[in-house]
């Protein structure tokens, strides 16, 4: 396992498996990984290699079977699960494929709408979500919805939300899948611009090999297992 003087995430020994109809299925099999601070982080692998899996653990989303994950310091693994959820919240940004926005919200209603479930004060709501739309360059289209909106411009919009109530880290499982290359590419610099201007440290899932020129590290997953870190 590489390890960095300063690591935002550290997971050893993990393990995810899951009980199925054949029996139990070993998705994760001893996964050692080290995540430095303010760097972006590519897991690469095929379909079924277990990159949204271990997405899923270091973002708190999900327990492994065995192993341990701590993450600034803080072992989330021997966490209850409100404790887990707190960190999530607080210091932990998650983007998904989809894009996930509510569709008669506008790109500002759903930047905002997510700090205040989040129990962000309301003096501060607005201040954050123009920020963050301001930050992705999306403050022109701030009052459009989703359908209003192009696939880079939804995504943008996914990443205002993530990174509105400023986390430390920034977790996105294949984020460029249903973009074409150039506006992947596009992402891809945004992030790169997130890591050098606000010190966030982001793990992303990808397939696109165009993109691994512009990253820091890379892990490559094969059936469970870290078979290459670069």
């Amino acid at each position: 396992m590489q390890t960095h003087t300063a690591d935002i995430v550290r997971a050893t020994g993990l393990k995810r498996a899951f009980n199925s109809g054949q029996g139990t299925v070993e998705v994760l099999k001893g996964i050692n990984l080290s995540v430095p601070a303010g760097k972006l982080v590519v897991l690469k692998g095929r379909s079924g290699s277990g990159k949204t899996t271990l997405i899923n653990l270091l973002g708190a989303l999900d327990r492994p079977t065995e192993g341990k994950i701590e993450f600034a310091g803080k072992d989330l693994t021997a966490m209850s699960d409100g404790e887990r959820d707190a960190v999530r919240r607080s210091e932990i940004g998650l983007i998904f494929q989809s894009f996930a926005l509510f569709p008669l919200m506008s790109a500002y209603e759903n930047v905002e709408f997510v700090l205040r479930v989040s129990g962000s004060p309301k003096e501060k709501r607005r201040e954050a979500a123009l920020q963050a739309l301001e930050q992705v360059g999306l403050k022109p289209r701030m009052h459009h919805r989703p359908f209003e909106l192009s696939g880079g411009e939804q995504q943008r919009t996914a990443i205002a939300r993530a990174i509105a109530h400023k986390p430390r880290m920034l977790l996105a499982d294949e984020p460029t899948a249903e973009l074409d290359s150039k506006t992947g590419l596009h992402i891809i610099r945004l992030f790169r611009d997130l890591v050098e201007h606000n010190g966030l440290s982001i793990v992303m899932t990808t397939h696109d090999p165009a993109i691994m020129e512009i990253v820091d590290y890379i892990y490559e997953l094969e059936d469970g297992q870290i078979v290459e870190s670069l």
